[in-house]
C-alpha cells in the first residue's frame, strides 16, 4: 500500500524524472555557456552550446574512467574538456593533434606532421562578419579592436580528408613559435581558433582523454538566433 501510495501521489514519477533529467545530463548531453573568444570566430562569446557526452564512450558516474569506448576524437573536433591543470574548470578547444602527430606553430602557421595546413582567405567573410567589436572588449584576455586581426579558413588534414574552420591570427606577431611536439598516447593536443588569444595545449601542454567531457555538436547564440539551433563545425 504505501508503495501504491507513493506512485499515486506523483512522488514516483517525481523521482524517476529526476532521475531520467541526471541520465541524461551525465551520460548523453548537457549544455553549455562560452565564456570566451578563444574559439573566435566558431563559437561567441555567451554562445550555449549543445555538447554529445556519449559520442566517444561512456563513463563510470562521478569519475573520468570509461565504461566503454565507442571511438576516438579525432583531428577537427571541438571538444569540452577538463583542464589538465585544474579539472575543476572546463575549456572547450578543437583537437589538431591525435597521438603520434608532431605539433608545430609559427607565424601563423599550424604545421601537422611537417607539413603546413593551409590557410586561404574568406572571401565573403561570412563567419568573420559575426564579430562584434564587443566580443573582444568581453573577453579579458583579449585585444580592444577587432581590426588587429585577419581571419582565415584554415584547411586542417584530418583521416578522411580535409575540414576547413575558420582561425583568427593577431597581425604583426612574428614571434609566436611553439614546437615541435610529438602527442603522446592517451593524449590530444588542443587549440582555440583565437589562435593569438587562447589558452591551450601551447601553455599547460597535452590534454589527457580522460578529460574529455564530449564533443560539441549544437549551437544557439544571441547574434545568430533565428529561431533554430546550428551544428557546430
Amino acid at each position: 500500500p504505501m508503495l501504491k501510495e507513493f506512485w499515486k501521489d506523483g512522488w514516483g514519477g517525481l523521482t524517476l524524472a529526476i532521475l531520467a533529467a541526471l541520465t541524461i545530463r551525465w551520460g548523453l548531453f548537457e549544455s553549455y555557456v562560452i565564456p570566451s573568444g578563444s574559439m573566435l570566430p566558431t563559437l561567441l562569446i555567451n554562445d550555449h552550446i549543445f555538447v554529445n557526452k556519449i559520442v566517444y564512450g561512456l563513463r563510470v558516474p562521478f569519475s573520468e574512467n570509461w565504461l566503454t569506448k565507442f571511438k576516438e576524437p579525432e583531428r577537427g573536433e571541438i571538444i569540452v574538456f577538463k583542464h589538465p591543470k585544474e579539472m575543476g574548470t572546463f575549456l572547450i578547444k578543437r583537437v589538431v593533434g591525435v597521438p603520434g602527430d608532431k605539433i608545430y606553430f609559427d607565424k601563423g602557421t599550424l604545421y601537422v606532421n611537417d607539413k603546413a595546413q593551409e590557410k586561404v582567405s574568406d572571401e565573403e567573410n561570412k563567419t568573420f562578419l559575426k564579430i562584434k567589436e564587443q566580443d573582444f572588449k568581453q573577453d579579458k584576455e583579449g585585444y580592444d579592436s577587432l581590426k588587429y586581426y585577419s581571419h582565415f579558413i584554415e584547411k586542417l588534414e584530418i583521416a578522411d580528408g580535409i575540414k576547413e574552420h575558420s582561425v583568427l591570427n593577431r597581425q604583426g606577431i612574428y614571434s609566436d613559435g611553439f614546437g615541435p611536439v610529438t602527442v603522446p598516447e592517451g593524449q590530444l593536443f588542443m587549440m582555440g581558433d583565437n589562435r593569438h588569444n587562447s589558452n591551450d595545449s601551447r601553455y599547460w601542454s597535452f590534454m589527457p582523454k580522460e578529460n574529455i567531457l564530449g564533443r560539441a555538436a549544437m549551437i544557439r547564440s544571441e547574434e545568430r538566433r533565428v529561431g533554430k539551433e546550428c551544428t557546430i563545425q
